[in-house]
This record gives C-alpha cells, structure tokens and sequence, in this order.
C-alpha cells in the first residue's frame, strides 16, 4: 500500500481529526470540503505533523465534482488507497414538521453523496485493492426520535457498506462504516430543521458528550487496522445496540417517553 488517504468534510471536526490521525504516519493526503479555509488550515496542521497533500474544494452532492477529485488524486497522488466519506449535514424535527426539502436536503448529502463519493473512487481503489471507510451514525442503528430524515439517510449510509462489503470482497476492496453517537464537533453549524428548540436540544448532546472527535479518529484507525467492518466508537453506543438487538421492543418504549418529553419541551419554549 502507498499511503494514499482522499477525506470528504476535511475542513473540520471529524474529517480534519481523520487526516490528522493518518498524516501522523506520513500519508499523503486528498483533502475536500465545501469549506475551502478550512482545508487550507487542515493541510497546514497536518504538514506540521508528518503529512502533506494537496485541497480540492468539492459539494458531494455534485457526482462532477468528486469525479474530478478522483482525476486530481490520480494525477498528482498516482492513485489511491482509502477514501472516507466523512461529508454531512445535522438535521432535526418531528416528521409532521419535516418539509420535503428537509428530506431532500438531508437525502443527498448525507446519503447520495457516499454513494457518489464510492461510485467515483471504485475504479482507483480496485486498481489499489484499498478500502472505504464510511461515516454514518448510531442514528443509523438506533433512530431516535425527532430525526427521521437524519436517520434514514445514516441507515442508507450503513445499508449501502453492507452491500458493498459482500460485492467488493472479490476485488479486494475492503469496507468499513462508522456508527459515532454524538461527540464534540461543529456539526450544529450545518444544523437545518423547522424546530429552533431542537437545535439548543442537539446542542447539549453535543457538548456534553464524554468523547472528542480526535478519540473517534484514533479509535477509527484501531478498528480499521483490525479489520473491523461495522466501528462503535462510543461504549454507550455499543450497549445500546446490544440492548436493541436483545430486547427491541423495550428501546422503542424509550424513544416514546423521549419523543414525548422532547415535545413538552418544544412545547414550553
């Protein structure tokens, strides 16, 4: 392998944690964002580390865009070896309040743009036999309340790794998916929902989250190196979906009481 790393939502949080884990061990890397300072700044932190590479700014909702950044990888990088689509967008709301540009909005980034970000990078990573790591959520597992358009598109997001797991096993290319629960990061500036009390609601989830994105980038490439398909970073997360996979029924009690709690509160603002 030659150390070729290519990451969507480079220009911060968890994407910017990823490349800093990789360019440790002197990767090169292919950074991409719509957040083109960002990635400036990320290169720099990562050249100060071991790393280097070039930026490409790319909308991964746009299929022109990441087929040029494969191009780019291959001219200048001589091809790939693992790629992460790390690219999303939060998102909140009771379905009844959802519009359908919420969906629409949430389905193409959060979704569209992984399958986009794999179909324009399969022919480089067959050719590397390398791997793709995709970013989900334990939305993915666990859907919660107050977040349907979230949740279906992060269990698309883990639908989608499965079958490419058993498909591209014949050509050696390996996958990964990545199911977090909420972690310190700046995923509330993208926040989009028809419900403001909501977003306070994330919020709080978010800071007083006991784990940084820097720990779910070193857990990610410890599970990665172990050969590990679907990563938990969060020990909460994985007893919840132990519970899940037990005793479904008494986890969908829990998300009513929440759901109906989370009303109350949107209620009283």
């Amino acid at each position: 392998m030659q150390n070729r790393i290519m990451i969507t939502g480079a220009g911060s949080g968890l994407g910017r944690e990823i490349a800093l884990r990789w360019a440790r061990e002197g990767w090169r890397l292919a950074l991409a964002d719509v957040n083109e300072a960002g990635l400036r700044e990320t290169l720099e932190l990562c050249r100060a580390v071991g790393g280097d590479g070039f930026v490409q700014r790319c909308d991964v909702r746009d299929y022109s865009q990441l087929t040029a950044l494969a191009q780019a990888c291959d001219e200048k990088l001589g091809g790939i070896d693992v790629i992460v689509n790390n690219a999303g967008v939060a998102s909140g709301g009771f379905f009844a309040e959802l519009s359908l540009e919420d969906w629409d909005w949430q389905i193409a980034v959060n979704l569209m743009g992984v399958v986009k970000g794999c179909k324009a990078f399969l022919p480089l990573l067959e050719r590397s036999r390398g791997r793709i790591i995709n970013i989900a959520s334990m939305a993915a597992l666990m859907q919660g309340p107050g977040m349907s358009n979230y949740n279906v598109a992060k269990a698309g997001v883990l639908a989608l790794s499965e079958s490419l797991l058993v498909e591209l096993r014949q050509v050696e290319v390996a996958v990964h998916v990545v199911c977090p629960s909420f972690f310190q990061t700046n995923l509330l500036d993208s926040f989009r929902g028809p419900d403001p009390a909501m977003k306070a609601q994330v919020g709080k989830l978010l800071e007083g989250s006991p784990i940084s994105a820097a720990q779910i980038a070193e857990h990610i490439h410890r599970q990665v190196a172990a050969g590990e398909f679907l990563i938990l970073p969060h020990e909460a997360g994985r007893q919840a979906w132990q519970l899940k996979r037990q005793a479904p029924e008494r986890l969908y009690d829990e998300m009513a009481e929440m759901a109906v709690k989370m009303r109350a509160k949107a209620q009283s603002r």
